[in-house]
């Protein structure tokens, strides 16, 4: 039986089945194993990890720990809660999402093409210019005001091979959705756009072996990529005409609040409130992107994650936000519904999280796919919607492509 418990409560003769640390370097090869010493142990609890799983059938178990399902049931409580108490955190509609995902495609094509520039230039010691990057990212800024949903729908569409390119494009976006969110002002979540999009740049002064590498990182090696934020401060610094708030997203991604991040270990509100958002954004991206050493999570699976991490490592009231500005069932979520068909979500609707827009795509009753039809949730019979969402699927598991229903 997998159960889920506390770091404090890991003793020897446990089996861990899953460290439960999707976005720490924790300290061994593989993520599942036997405890068999104490100096095994003190490693564990020296990684930042806070709770973990345990395979009792292998290992020692703990009577009152809860089950995997259990955990999971309680998270998806509080989630349900969440979303029902109240109006979701995102900027209403101006556009209709078929207005609006042309638009999006070619801002989020143009960005990728200038952050890649942008490092490429990094990478060759040349000069930095940075207006291109401003005027995308306003570009950026006006799609998800006119409908967010069509620019979350680009990230469905990342190519392991670009990931840290796109990531950085991804990462704007959602912070900017982000930044709305919580009230920021124009000007300010320009600013901060700027700053996610540059976020990684210090990636191109690491050794780029090191960077794509497809295994495991050594201690050495983790240390080495670790030095990213301080390289990318270095040449932010060097360019001119940069807003103060948009060296936040750069140097405060990898800080968590319970002192565990880097490169200086901060703790609480000693992050500004941009850094813990930059931190929330920066890991639901990357937990749910495609990598070279591993597969990503669904964006439902991810969700439920930082939820749980936000316990000890992230801001829970701004987790909370971000969940509400995103769903419950974030765009491309793969969904089934009571009618017995799986869906795609596409869209978020400002009144309710628990209805969104969904693509359905297969009747998993017969297990056949149907012709693709737009299902929105929050209409009742006779008006396109009459059905319910029971739950999220893995499009793995279906073999449901979803970026091909998404375009």
């Amino acid at each position: 039986m997998i159960k889920k418990i506390q770091v404090r409560q890991l003793r020897v003769g446990m089996y861990v089945s899953d460290f439960n640390a999707g976005w720490l370097n924790h300290p061994f090869v593989l993520n599942s194993m036997k405890i068999t010493g104490d100096e095994q142990v003190q490693q564990v609890l020296a990684s930042g990890v806070k709770e973990l799983f345990i395979d009792t059938d292998r290992g020692l178990d703990i009577t009152d720990a809860p089950t995997q399902v259990e955990a999971a049931v309680q998270t998806e409580r509080q989630l349900e809660s969440l979303a029902e108490a109240a109006k979701p955190a995102m900027p209403e509609r101006q556009m209709s999402l078929a207005e609006e995902m042309s638009r999006a495609k070619n801002t989020f094509s143009e960005a990728t093409r200038i952050i890649r520039g942008v490092m490429d230039d990094i990478r060759l010691g040349r000069q930095i210019e940075i207006g291109a990057s401003k005027a995308v990212v306003e570009k950026i800024a006006g799609s998800v005001m006119r409908n967010g949903n069509a620019m979350q729908s680009m990230r469905r569409l990342k190519h392991i091979d670009d990931y840290t390119f796109l990531h950085s494009v991804s990462v704007c976006t959602m912070l900017t959705s982000f930044s709305k969110a919580v009230g920021l002002d124009v000007t300010t979540t320009h600013d901060v756009a700027l700053g996610a999009l540059l976020h990684d740049i210090g990636k191109m002064r690491v050794n780029l072996s090191v960077l794509n590498k497809p295994a495991k990182l050594s201690e050495a090696e983790f240390r080495h990529i670790k030095s990213h934020v301080v390289l990318g401060s270095d040449v932010l610094r060097q360019m001119s005409d940069v807003p103060k708030i948009a060296f936040e997203p750069l140097e405060l991604h990898h800080e968590r609040v319970d002192g565990s991040g880097y490169p200086n270990g901060l703790k609480g509100m000693e992050i500004s409130q941009v850094g813990r958002m930059s931190a929330i954004v920066d890991v639901y991206d990357a937990i749910t992107s495609e990598r070279c050493y591993r597969g990503p999570i669904g964006p439902a699976d991810g969700i439920r994650k930082l939820f749980e991490w936000s316990k000890f490592h992230f801001d829970p009231q701004l987790v909370q936000v971000f969940v509400k500005s995103v769903g419950i069932y974030p765009v491309g979520t793969l969904v089934r519904l009571e009618s017995g068909r799986l869906g795609i979500v596409v869209e978020q609707r400002e009144t309710n999280l628990l209805t969104p827009v969904v693509r359905v795509v297969f009747d998993a009753k017969r297990n056949y796919y149907i012709s693709p039809e737009d299902v929105d949730l929050s209409k009742a019979m006779g008006a396109g919607g009459a059905d319910r969402i029971l739950g999220h699927e893995s499009a793995d598991k279906w073999k449901i492509d979803v970026p091909r229903f998404m375009q």
